[in-house]
C-alpha cells in the first residue's frame, strides 16, 4: 500500500505483529469529474465502485490487527493527514516521553519533518517487515546545513522557494544525506511553508529535510487542535533534552558534513519543467525557454520539433465550438498533490488569483481539464469561510476529491476531440500543476510538456491556455470590456493573502475535520467485511490476489546466488525512475495488463488504474516497464514498453520477453545508468522486475529507498566502478553475464567489488549494493519479507 504510514513506537527489538500502526488509506482519486459542483460526491462513488474491494480489504486488516488506525478513503492526502493529525512529536506511551519518528511507504512521508518530526520513506517491503517487528538499519548519514536568511519578496510563493531550494541541493549532492534547515530566516517561514520544503525531499534527493521544533511549531501544534497541555508537554520534553530551538537566544554554529545558505530575498517567481522537478527555470524567462526546448533535441529539456513546424495550428471541434491547439497549449490545469495543498499561503493565493480575474471578466477555455484536489477537509472549509471557492468554481477549479490526483497519474481522461487534436497533429501539449513530480508520461500520456508551479500559477496559465507566454509583457487575455489584462492585473499581493489567511484559517476548522475522520463515511461504514482474522482469497479476484512470495518457501535459507549466463532484458540511459518501472496511472488498452483484464471479462471502462489493482500480483507483473516512454536501447531509439528476445531477435512487450525467458529457464539482468529508481518508493518497482524474473541491477547509482527495495526482493544491485558504465565498457546489452558469488554469505562483505563476465570475454569489476550485514542478511533469505516470517516461526518454538 503505497501511502501506509507506518508509525512505530514501544519495543523495536520485539518480533511483535502488532506494532502500533496508523493506516491513511490515501485511495488517489481518479478525476473522471471535474468542472462541477458535485464532482466529490460523484469521484467518491465511482472509486467505491471500482475500489469496494480493495477498500473491503484494508477495513478487514483494521478488524484483523490490534494497535491498528485506519483513516478512510476520502480524507485527505496521507502526508497532510499526518501533519495536521496523526503527527505526535513527542510520544506518551504511559507516562514515557520519546521523540516521535515515523516510517511511511511513500518517500514524501518526509513532509512530517516540517513539524519536527524525524521521518522518511521506506520501500512498502521494508514497512512491512516494521510493521512485524523487524527493525530499520540504514548507514550513518552525513547531515548538510543549510542556512536559510532574509525574507522573501513581495509577491514570492512557498513553491517559488521549494524549486529554488530543490535546485540548489541537487547540484550540491545530498542522495542519501539528511539535510537540516537553520538560520534567522526560519523565523519568516510558517510551518507550512517548512512541511512544502520538506516534502520534496525526494526530489532534492536527501533522505530527509528536517526543520527542528521552535514557537512557529508550536503555533502550528495548537493551530491545529492539539490541546494546550498536549504543546506544553512538547516543548517541555524538547527543552529538557536540548531538542527545542529558541531563535529569542543566542545562537552556538552548528557544525555539519557540509553547508549551503540561501537568502530569502533572492528567490524569484518560478516554474519546473519541462520533465523534471529539478529543471527551474525564472517565471522571465519562461518563453525563451519553452522555445528552446521545443529546439532542442529530444531529451529532458527538449522536443526537436522542426521549426517549420513550430507554428502549427491543430484546428478541431469541441462540442460544437471551432477550438483550436498549439504546441505550448495547456489542456490540463491542477492544484493537485501533497506539496502545496497543505500550505493556506498558495491555497488563497490562488483563489485570490481566481477572483481578481473573475471580476476582470477573464475565462478559462472549456477544453482545459481544471481539478482542484486539497490536501484535506480543512483546505474546504477555509476557501469557503473566506468567500473565495466561488470565484474558483467559476473558473472550473471545483474541488474533486482528497487524495493524490493528477501528480500521479490520475487526471482521467482528456475530452476525446482534444486528444485526437494532439495525437493527429503531434501537438506538444502541456499540463501545470502544483505537484511535487512531472517526470515524462506521468502527469497524462498526452502532455508531453508538464510544468510544477505553485497553485496561484496554476490558475494564471489556466487563464493564458499556454505556456508560450511571457507574463511581464504579454497579456493573459481580454476583460469583459475589451481591456487586455495582465498578469500584475491578477497577482495578489503577500499583504492580501496574509490578511485573508489570518482571518479564515481557524483551530476549530482543524477539529472539526478530523473528528468526522474518526467516524469514517457512510460510504465506508456501510462495506460489510469477514470479521476471520484470515483473510479468505478469492482466485478469481482481479484486484486481490494471494501473493506468489511464499510459494514453495523452505524453512531453510536458500544461500546467496549468484547469476550464470543470464540475459538482458533492458538497457537503460539515465534518470530511469520508478514512474518507468512500476506499474502506474492509466491501464494502457493494448498492454499486457489491459489483456489479461478482457480474458477476465473486464470492461475497459473498468480498468482502473494499476495504483488500485496493485493488490493483484498478475496486473502488476504485467505492467511492470509498460511505461509508453521507455527508453530501452535495445530496441535503437524506439521509445515504447517493448524489448529484444536476443535468442530469436523478436521484439515483443517486456512482460512477454520476460515470460519467454523464464519458461526457457534462462535468468535475466538490466544494465542502467545514473540515478536508476528515482521518485516515487513504488515497492511494486522491485517486486515487478522479480516477478519477471530479473535477478540483478548493475547501474552507475541506485536511488535510496530502490535499491533497499531490490535488496529486499532478492534481487542483486550492482554498481559500474566510477567513470564507467555499459557504454565505456562496449556493453551492449546483446551478451550473457555471470556473476559469482561466493556459496557462504560470511564470505561476502558490505560494498565489495564483485567481477561480472560477459559470454564473449569481456569482464569488468563492480560495487556490490549490499550496505549493512542486515542486507546481506535479507539477501541470504531470497528477501526481507522470507527473513521476517523465518524468525516469526522460530521465534515461536
Amino acid at each position: 500500500m503505497r501511502d501506509a504510514m507506518n508509525r512505530l513506537g514501544g519495543d523495536s527489538n520485539k518480533i511483535n505483529p502488532l506494532v502500533p500502526v496508523d493506516l491513511v488509506i490515501d485511495h488517489s482519486v481518479q478525476v473522471d469529474v471535474a468542472r462541477s459542483e458535485n464532482a466529490v460526491q460523484a469521484n467518491m462513488e465511482l472509486e467505491f465502485r471500482r475500489n469496494k474491494e480493495r477498500f473491503g480489504f484494508l477495513k478487514w486488516g483494521a478488524s484483523a490487527f490490534d494497535n491498528m488506525l485506519v483513516v478512510p478513503p476520502g480524507s485527505g492526502i496521507v502526508h497532510q493527514v499526518n501533519l495536521e493529525y496523526l503527527g505526535r512529536v513527542v510520544f506518551n506511551l504511559g507516562g514515557l516521553l520519546y521523540p516521535d519518528s515515523v516510517v511511511g511507504t511513500d518517500s514524501h512521508t518526509t513532509m512530517i519533518d516540517g513539524l519536527g518530526v524525524a521521518g522518511w520513506g521506506v520501500g512498502g517491503i521494508e514497512a512491512e517487515a516494521a510493521m512485524l517487528g523487524q527493525p530499520m538499519s540504514m548507514v550513518l548519514p552525513g547531515v548538510v546545513g543549510f542556512k536559510l536568511v532574509g525574507k522573501l519578496r513581495n509577491g514570492v510563493t512557498a513553491t517559488d522557494l521549494v524549486l529554488t531550494v530543490t535546485q540548489m541541493l541537487r547540484k550540491h549532492g545530498v542522495v542519501g544525506k539528511f539535510v537540516e534547515f537553520y538560520g534567522e530566516g526560519m523565523s519568516e517561514l510558517s510551518l507550512a511553508d517548512r512541511a512544502t520544503i520538506a516534502n520534496m525531499s525526494p526530489e532534492y534527493g536527501a533522505t530527509m529535510g528536517f526543520f527542528p521544533v521552535d514557537h512557529v511549531t508550536l503555533q502550528y501544534l495548537k493551530l491545529t487542535g492539539r490541546s494546550d497541555e498536549t504543546v506544553s508537554m512538547i516543548e517541555a520534553y524538547l527543552r529538557a533534552n536540548n531538542m527545542f530551538v529558541d531563535y529569542s537566544q543566542p545562537q552556538t554554529e552548528r557544525v555539519y558534513s557540509s553547508y549551503l545558505e540561501l537568502n530569502l530575498e533572492d528567490v524569484e517567481p518560478c516554474v519546473s519543467g519541462p520533465k523534471r522537478p529539478h529543471d527551474r527555470v525564472p517565471l522571465r524567462e519562461m518563453k525563451g525557454d519553452w522555445h528552446s526546448c521545443l529546439d532542442n533535441r529530444v531529451g529532458f529539456k527538449g522536443f526537436a520539433v522542426p521549426k517549420e513546424a513550430q507554428n502549427k495550428i491543430a484546428q478541431f471541434d469541441f462540442h460544437g465550438t471551432k477550438a483550436q491547439l498549439r504546441h505550448g497549449d495547456v489542456v490540463i490545469a491542477a492544484i493537485t498533490s501533497c506539496t502545496n495543498t497543505s500550505n493556506p499561503s498558495v491555497m488563497l493565493g490562488a483563489a485570490l488569483v481566481a477572483k481578481k480575474a473573475c471580476e476582470l471578466g477573464l475565462e478559462v477555455k472549456p477544453w482545459i481539464k481544471t481539478s482542484l484536489a486539497p490536501g484535506s477537509g480543512v483546505v474546504t472549509k477555509y476557501l469557503q469561510k473566506s468567500g473565495l471557492q466561488k470565484y474558483l468554481n467559476q473558473l472550473g477549479f471545483h474541488i474533486v476529491g482528497y487524495g493524490c490526483t493528477t501528480c500521479i497519474g490520475n487526471s482521467g481522461d482528456l475530452d476525446e476531440s482534444v486528444g485526437s487534436a494532439i495525437t493527429e497533429n503531434d501537438i506538444v501539449a502541456a499540463a501545470v500543476l502544483s505537484g511535487n513530480r512531472n517526470f515524462e508520461g506521468r502527469v497524462h500520456p498526452l502532455t508531453r510538456a508538464n510544468y510544477l508551479a505553485s497553485p496561484p500559477l496554476v490558475v494564471a496559465y489556466a487563464l493564458a491556455g499556454t505556456v508560450d507566454i511571457d507574463f511581464e509583457t504579454e497579456p493573459i487575455g481580454e476583460g469583459k470590456d475589451g481591456k487586455k489584462i495582465f498578469f500584475k492585473d491578477i497577482w495578489p499581493s503577500t499583504e492580501e493573502i496574509a490578511h485573508v489567511v489570518q482571518s479564515s484559517v481557524l483551530p476549530d476548522m482543524f477539529k472539526e475535520t478530523y473528528q468526522a475522520i474518526t467516524k469514517g463515511n457512510p460510504m465506508w461504514n456501510q462495506l460489510t467485511v469477514p470479521s476471520a482474522s484470515l483473510y479468505s482469497w478469492d482466485p478469481s479476484s482481479t484486484y486481490i490476489h494471494e501473493p506468489p512470495y511464499f510459494k514453495d518457501m523452505t524453512m531453510s535459507p536458500p544461500g546467496p546466488h549468484g547469476v550464470k549466463d543470464a540475459y538482458c532484458l533492458l538497457n537503460f540511459g539515465d534518470s530511469i525512475t520508478t514512474d518507468h518501472i512500476s506499474p502506474a496511472g492509466s491501464i494502457h488498452k493494448d498492454s499486457p495488463a489491459a489483456k489479461f483484464l478482457m480474458e477476465r471479462g473486464v470492461d475497459r471502462r473498468d480498468f482502473n488504474s494499476y495504483g488500485s489493482r496493485r493488490g493483484n500480483d498478475e496486473v502488476m507483473a504485467r505492467g511492470t516497464f509498460a511505461n509508453i516512454r521507455l527508453v530501452n536501447k535495445l530496441l535503437k531509439g524506439e521509445v515504447g514498453p517493448k524489448t529484444i528476445h536476443i535468442p530469436t531477435g523478436d521484439k515483443l512487450s517486456v512482460f512477454d520477453v520476460a515470460m519467454r525467458y523464464k519458461s526457457e529457464g534462462h535468468d535475466t539482468i538490466i544494465l542502467a545508468g545514473a540515478e536508476y529508481g528515482s521518485g516515487s518508493s513504488r515497492d511494486w518497482a522491485a517486486k515487478g522486475p522479480m516477478l519477471l524474473g530479473v535477478k540483478a541491477v548493475i547501474a552507475k547509482s541506485f536511488e535510496r529507498i530502490h535499491r533497499s527495495n531490490l535488496v529486499g526482493m532478492g534481487i542483486i544491485p550492482l554498481c559500474f566502478k566510477p567513470g564507467e558504465d555499459a557504454e565505456s565498457l562496449g556493453l551492449t546489452g546483446h551478451e550473457r553475464y555471470t556473476i559469482d558469488l561466493p556459496s557462504n554469505v560470511s564470505e561476502i562483505r558490505p560494498g565489495q567489488d564483485i567481477v561480472v563476465v560477459t559470454d564473449n570475454g569481456k569482464s569488468f569489476t563492480c560495487t556490490i549494493r549490499f550496505d549493512t550485514e542486515v542486507e546481506l542478511a535479507y539477501f541470504n533469505h531470497g528477501g526481507i519479507l522470507q527473513y521476517v516470517i523465518r524468525n516469526l516461526i522460530h521465534g515461536k518454538q
